[in-house]
């Protein structure tokens, strides 16, 4: 079965995006520039909620040729060429290549997902989301990558109602200031 990674950026006091749903503070040095990319030589699956495949579909479509970061330029061919699968009940359609709409039935359509053959699946977003999955026993590994911002706020990683019990299997310093921290669903 197919593994389903949570990969998420988080600041020091647990927020996922600013008060006003800022997502300007993460720092992509190049050491977790190349975990990122290196990271979906795992995965053929991106799965986000509907706002932030909003932000997504709006930059990584031609990142590569508006931004001067070295991370946009390498990883926006990638996320072009990944499959990607959108959660959303408002949502009719989604507009990009290699895309696909789960309206409805999302547990049974995720674990449906997870039985295909394929490599790993990534969710690269979505409070929501993320913890509907992760409720639903559905999330199997977090990726959490915590930066040394605080930025207060209501949008915090996992508002899950329930305890939730995984195991720390990796911890990485990346680019020395961002801890990333793999747990994995016990």
């Amino acid at each position: 079965m197919r593994t389903l990674i949570h990969f998420i950026h988080v600041s020091l006091d647990g927020r996922i995006c600013g008060p006003n749903g800022e997502f300007d503070w993460p720092r992509m040095g190049p050491e977790l520039s190349a975990h990122s990319v290196a990271l979906n030589e795992r995965i053929d699956t991106l799965l986000y909620g509907r706002v932030v495949w909003g932000w997504m579909s709006s930059y990584w479509p031609t990142a590569d040729e508006d931004s001067d970061s070295p991370h946009d330029k390498a990883y926006a061919p990638v996320w072009r060429a990944t499959h990607k699968v959108v959660v959303s009940r408002t949502l009719e359609s989604v507009d990009q290549p290699r895309t696909d709409l789960i309206r409805d039935d999302v547990h049974a359509r995720i674990q449906a997902l997870k039985e295909q053959p394929g490599k790993d699946i990534v969710l690269m977003g979505g409070a929501a989301l993320a913890a509907d999955l992760t409720e639903a026993g559905l999330v199997d590994e977090l990726h959490i990558g915590v930066h040394p911002v605080i930025l207060g706020g209501e949008h915090a990683v996992l508002p899950t109602p329930s305890r939730q019990n995984f195991d720390l299997v990796d911890s990485q310093v990346y680019d020395e200031r961002v801890v990333l921290s793999t747990y994995r669903r016990v």
